[in-house]
């Protein structure tokens, strides 16, 4: 098991409903969430979570006519909702969990300060970091990134809709291929769908990989955390040192 990961989930990703819509909150994919990171930290792991707020709110996305900075700041509130909700679930499940923030938000989260959530997550504490940077202009990528170069991470594991990172869109090139390990450099170079320039810099800088995989197959967050650069894992390994290869079609 790795020692200690920062896993960036999307709003979206907890927010699916059957019929499609991505808003409130989807509890069974809460609940298979949450049992992996407790059987995780229960194997040793300790883990940093952060989550966007797309099932609530997508920035100019939502409304193309509003400055950029508003936007982005009513995106940090989002983040917060969804961090308190998940903390709430873990707290149900019997798992200690905290919300940091960059920013004060009233006595609703805790000021991120490095010793103090080094402290949380060698006692076993699930940490959910919210409000971005608490600046405009970040992606909840560039918070991942910068929190795993922080708290030396292990590995940045991005847990997505998407099993992996290709070459080109396979929603839409049906001969896209799926890396099975990628180098920052040819990642950053052709600008592939992995996560942020920011974010990919900041992993490339301080040497800490990253691992792509889809949320949704099972046991995804628990075999990622075992150990992301194995071939039984189908999912994307990116790092300083990776060459670029493909996964084979059989």
């Amino acid at each position: 098991m790795l020692k200690r990961v920062v896993i960036k989930l999307s709003g979206e990703a907890i927010g699916e409903t059957g019929g499609g819509e991505k808003s409130g909150y989807n509890d069974a994919v809460i609940a298979s969430i949450i049992g992996q990171i407790i059987r995780v930290v229960a194997a040793g792991t300790q883990v940093s979570l952060v989550v966007g707020g797309g099932n609530y709110w997508r920035g100019r996305q939502a409304c193309p006519e509003m400055d950029r900075v508003r936007a982005d700041q009513i995106g940090m509130l989002a983040t917060v909702m969804n961090a308190i909700y998940l903390a709430d679930s873990f707290r149900r499940a019997g798992q200690n969990a905290k919300v940091l923030t960059p920013i004060t938000v009233g006595n609703l989260t805790t000021l991120y300060e490095k010793d103090a959530a080094l402290e949380m997550l060698a006692a076993g504490t699930v940490l959910i970091n919210a409000a971005g940077t608490g600046h405009p202009f970040f992606s909840t990528d560039t918070i991942a990134a910068l929190r795993a170069a922080e708290l030396d991470a292990n590995c940045v594991l991005y847990a997505k809709n998407t099993d992996g990172t290709y070459n080109d869109d396979p929603r839409t090139n049906p001969a896209a291929r799926k890396f099975r390990t990628l180098s920052y450099r040819t990642a950053i170079a052709q600008n592939l769908n992995v996560a942020d320039m920011t974010a990919l810099q900041i992993s490339s800088d301080a040497n800490i990989p990253s691992y792509v995989f889809e949320l949704n197959a099972p046991e995804s967050i628990t075999l990622a955390c075992a150990h992301p650069n194995t071939k039984s894992l189908n999912g994307t390994y990116i790092s300083q040192n990776s060459k670029d290869e493909f996964w084979h079609v059989c």
